[in-house]
This record gives C-alpha cells, structure tokens and sequence, in this order.
C-alpha cells in the first residue's frame, strides 16, 4: 500500500481515459495554486514527440502552473496533427483552470507512431478537475506508467528558519533508458521558494547526478523531460544561490532525483539486478565517465550480470575499449568487497566463488580502479534477461 504523498500548494488527480486497457489509469493532472518557478531538462534526441515541442518553450520561459500527462500513446511522429492535438489537451486543462494556455505543460508516453485520440480528453479533463486532491501524489505516478512494474514516487524535506518545506519527486521509466535523458518522465514539485536562476542550476546539478548516470538499454526516447515546479507556498524566504540553503535545496534535490533514477534501474524491463559500477583513480572525470558507461552499456557484462557470473574478462575489456586512459597493468576490479582482479590479473577461483555469491544479491557494486589519478564517476545499470526481450517484442502486441 503506498504512502499517501503531497505538498503543500499543489493538487494531484488522476482518471482512466481508455487511452490504455479499460480501467488503467492513463491519464494525470497536477495544479498548482499559483504560478510556480519553472525549469526543465528534455530530451537529447532529434526525433522529438509534440509534447517536447509544446512545453518546453513554455517551461524554459519561467513559469508554469499545471502539468497533463497521458501514457498509453507517446503522440511522437505525428506531424502537425499531433502538435495540434497537444495544443488541444493543454487549452481543455487551461479552459477548465481559468488558466493561461501558457502556464500548462503537456506530457506522453507510449507508443510511437500514432495520433493521440482528443476525444477522450474531453471528458477525462472534467473529471480531472472534479477529482483533484492535495492527499496524495500517487495517483498521478501510477497513471505515468507504461511498462513499468511500479509506481515511482520519492519524496525528501527540509527546513529554512522555522518553516519547513517538501520535495517530491514522480518518475516513470524503465525500457529505453540512458543518458543524455531517456525514456522517462519526471516531475518534482516543491513549496520551496526559488529563483528561475537556481531552478534552472539545481535541476541541471541534480539530473547530472541522477538520471545521466542511468542505463538499461542504451536507447534513448522521443518523449523524455524532468520538470521542476517550486509555487513558494511554504511561505520562506526565497532560497539565494551560493547559500547554505541553496546547497541543503540541492542535496534534497539530488536525493530524491537519485532515489527515482535508482527505481527506474532497478525496474528496468525484465530486470533482476541493480549494480553500480564506481570508475576510480581516473586521470579524468571524462575518463572515468567513459569507462563506467562502458562497462555498464556491455552487453556482455549486464549477461554476466543476469547469470552471477563473475566474469570479470567482460569488465576490463568494456573499459579497454571504452577511449578511457588505461594501463592494464594496474587495473583493479572488484564486487562489493572482493578483489577480482589486482594489478591486471585474476586473484583466483576462491575469490571469484565469493563475488558470486554477492552476486546473488538484488543490487551490489563493481568498482574498477585504473590507478592513474584522483578523478571517480560512478553509474548504474541492469542485468539483461530473457525477460527483456519478451516484453519489448511483444510491446506493441
């Protein structure tokens, strides 16, 4: 049973349209009670899904009050039609609201290819607005959700003076998911008060963090973007940059960013494992960059990961190969405690027997030392099951 999730000055709903199976929520709504600071990150790739090209605009311009979101159909390669459709569910929202079409942000996700039917927004949008509640977020993340098993949801809470204010965070993800953004939808609200300057810094430093250092697939979507909304209704001070409340904002931020990167990982399609793969003793932070996506996009290492096997010959190759500064002379690899490999060679049977049994465990971490410098970067990845390709090939079935 989830945790009924909230924050102060916004009102969450959520209804079944018949965009997916009868009786599924498809469809979730998100207002604030004022104008909010707004910023948000989209996707990176070049085919880009009529939502993208409506909202994002409207949420880089500073401010936004309400944010649609349907599964079910991603209203992607859709032309002019499917802007026009986006434009259409925006204004019902912004009708119904005695709102500026401009304050409203508009989110799919789903299948590609084929026009959002508006028709059922006509009346999933009243009974939105009849059915929105400050109880409780979690009905607008299980409406998000496409192929994910769970609702994602996180939440962290701070303190300027004496008032306390809230961060909570909504995710969906888990198939074609990597960096830069990926096949996901977030959304974080906070009663905090912000400036767009530092909403614009916090989020960037917190997706940096968070949701650039996830992998399931290496494929990245058409639909992907993280809002950030902070109303002020906590009734705070405005947060300045460079303070000691900016940074308690942004480690809160962080928190909860990663705490949502982590679940959609872990909820990766056919899933069984999350394991963090740390780079250290890089001469660069880019090399160490490079090293753990490396290991942690390899095909061969995310089957070993399936199979518990401590093939630790997949590991050194993917960061041989990854354009890293390497010395395999000096390559340490390790799982959890157990050294795998010291000095380029193998520590033996025994200790690879022991990793594998930390390998049995749902989530653990492969740290790779290059011995070189001081730089480190760290990444998270899933196992490749069978179930993967069980669900994507029949994804659209």
């Amino acid at each position: 049973m989830s945790i009924p999730l909230k924050v102060k000055g916004f009102q969450f709903a959520a209804t079944a349209a018949g965009i997916k199976k009868p009786g599924k929520l498809d469809v979730g709504l998100i207002v604030s009670d004022r104008p909010a600071v707004s910023a948000g990150l989209f996707t990176t790739n070049k085919v880009v899904a009529a939502p993208v090209t409506l909202s994002s605009p409207r949420v880089r311009s500073g401010l936004c009050q309400a944010i649609l979101v349907n599964s079910g159909n991603a209203n992607a390669c859709t032309g002019n039609d499917g802007l026009h459709d986006a434009h259409y569910c925006g204004n019902l929202v912004a009708n119904a609201l005695n709102l500026d079409p401009e304050l409203v942000a508009v989110s799919s996700t789903g299948v590609i290819g084929f026009r959002l039917d508006v028709t059922k927004f006509d009346a999933a949008v009243p009974a939105l607005i009849a059915a929105l509640s400050a109880a409780d977020a979690n009905p607008v993340a299980a409406a998000m959700m496409t192929t994910d098993s769970f609702a994602k949801v996180s939440a962290a809470y701070g303190s300027l003076g004496d008032t306390e204010y809230t961060v909570l965070g909504l995710a969906k993800g888990a198939g074609m998911i990597h960096p830069d953004m990926a096949t996901m939808l977030a959304f974080v609200m906070t009663d905090a008060a912000v400036t767009k300057e530092f909403a614009d810094f916090a989020l960037r430093r917190a997706v940096d963090r968070s949701f650039n250092r996830i992998t399931v697939d290496r494929d990245t979507s058409t639909n992907d973007m993280v809002l950030l909304l902070a109303n002020g209704a906590s009734g705070m001070p405005e947060i300045k940059a460079e303070s000691r409340e900016a940074e308690e904002f942004c480690l809160l931020l962080d928190e909860v960013l990663l705490d949502l990167a982590k679940m959609i990982v872990s909820d990766g399609e056919g899933a069984t494992k999350l394991a963090r793969i740390v780079v250290r003793g890089a001469r660069t932070e880019a090399d160490a960059k490079r090293a753990a996506c490396s290991v942690a996009t390899s095909s061969l290492v995310k089957t070993a990961l399936f199979g518990e096997d401590a093939n630790w010959g997949r590991i050194i190759a993917a960061v041989g190969y990854s354009g890293a500064d390497v010395n395999q002379d000096l390559v340490d690899i390790l799982i959890g405690d157990i050294a795998l490999v010291r000095n380029g060679l193998g520590t033996g049977k025994d200790l690879e027997a022991e990793a594998t049994i930390i390998m049995h465990q749902p989530e653990f971490t492969i740290t790779i030392d290059l011995h070189l410098g001081d730089a480190e970067y760290d990444y998270y990845t899933s196992d490749l099951t069978y179930d993967y390709i069980k669900i994507n090939a029949d994804y659209r079935s």
